[in-house]
């Protein structure tokens, strides 16, 4: 006769990389739909945990944001490790960039999260922050400077932080090409922009001059509003904080619009709106493709510095918008780019659909990262170096202008 004995239980082992899963399912949602829009239950849920135990790996949410961010800072830096001194700068470059590029293709849907969400920081965690970012820097601009050893000073720094926008481009779309093609597509644009020859500096800021200022309420809070989501962020904004910067109640407010993201909505369309006017003038007339995508890289680099904050604002915080209008925007978006991709691909009939849009998302993140270095200085010296790199990504420098 056999006698039945009551299993013991199973103790399930507790993933040693438990806190890592987190950290990247925490980068995945950040990165997607904002740090303030993602809560703490729904990144256990994405882990396949309760919530208590995801406590007990961090204790709140900017806990858990800022390891997210580091650990993408330091697998960059960790991935050039003993790279870039072999004496050949020509290899050294090419290895740090093809490394940094094989590093970001695998964090393609986590690695912009620094660049959108890093303002919700704290001060010390971004200078943190930062100075990995400029260690990458270092290192990419050594060979840079080895290379071209004429250089002067400062455009070593100025290519290699057009370098490592190029590669830090493909995580702001989802255009489709194999890992192979990626990484040899960034290495060869990266080696391109770093070989520009970049206008001479003025040494001169250029203040931008806002004009007057609309004596219309309405258009005062937009104004206001602007300003304020690009400074602190669209959700650490009040109401009452835009109010009272455009001299109003909250309920005088709420007599123009019906509340915050009424106001995102407004400013989001406004953008949309400008840059459409923007680049159908810079069009008009051309008379031809090549002259075409030449007068819209100005056209867009010269838009961009002089309405930075509102296109700081369009691109940033729409993920805040209501499903519906969000989508109406990215729409939008994706046919300003599909403009770019058409006349790319006429100037270089050599380029793919796909390789086209990566060479324009490249030109576009080098206008948005390098305007951020230059403080968006707008003399035309500093507009046409920023230019100058736009080109190059695009792979049009050395084309004739017909």
């Amino acid at each position: 006769m056999s006698t039945a004995t009551a299993a013991a239980p199973v103790r399930r082992a507790r993933p040693k990389d438990r806190r890592q899963q987190i950290a990247m399912a925490a980068a995945l949602a950040f990165s997607e739909r904002g740090y303030h829009q993602v809560s703490l239950s729904e990144v256990a849920a994405a882990v396949g945990i309760s919530a208590s135990a995801l406590y007990r790996h961090f204790p709140n949410k900017y806990a858990l944001f800022l390891d997210a961010a580091e650990r993408l800072a330091r697998g960059l830096v960790e991935a050039t490790d003993g790279l870039g001194d072999t004496g050949d700068p020509e290899r050294d470059l090419d290895d740090v960039v093809r490394s940094l590029a094989e590093t970001t293709v695998g964090n393609r849907l986590t690695g912009g999260l620094y660049r959108w969400e890093g303002r919700y920081l704290e001060d010390a965690d971004r200078a943190r922050l930062r100075a990995e970012f400029a260690e990458l820097n270092a290192r990419v601009r050594r060979p840079i400077a080895a290379l071209r050893p004429d250089l002067p000073a400062g455009d070593d720094a100025a290519l290699a932080a057009a370098v490592l926008s190029v590669v830090a481009s493909i995580t702001s779309h989802r255009t489709r090409l194999s890992t192979r093609r990626i990484v040899a597509l960034l290495v060869e644009t990266g080696h391109r922009v770093a070989l520009v020859d970049l206008p001479p500096a003025s040494g001169e800021r250029v203040a931008a001059t806002p004009g007057l200022p609309s004596a219309s309420k309405r258009e005062t809070l937009i104004r206001e509003a602007i300003t304020l989501f690009h400074a602190k962020g669209y959700h650490e904004t009040a109401i009452e904080d835009v109010s009272a910067a455009a001299g109003l109640t909250a309920s005088g407010l709420y007599r123009h619009f019906s509340g915050k993201s009424d106001l995102l909505l407004e400013a989001c369309v406004r953008a949309a709106e400008r840059l459409g006017a923007t680049t159908e003038a810079a069009l008009e007339g051309a008379p031809s493709e090549a002259e075409g995508l030449d007068r819209l890289v100005d056209a867009y680099v010269a838009h961009s510095f002089a309405h930075h904050e509102l296109m700081s604002v369009y691109f940033s915080d729409s993920g805040a918008l209501p499903h519906a209008e969000l989508e109406r925007l990215r729409d939008i978006q994706r046919r300003h780019v599909d403009e770019w991709v058409a006349l790319l691909r006429a100037v270089r009939p050599d380029l793919g659909a796909a390789e086209a849009r990566f060479h324009v998302h490249a030109g576009l993140n080098i206008v948005v990262d390098l305007g951020r270095l230059v403080h968006w200085d707008e003399s035309p010296a500093t507009l046409a170096r920023v230019a100058a790199l736009v080109r190059a990504a695009l792979g049009v420098a050395d084309q004739p202008v017909e």
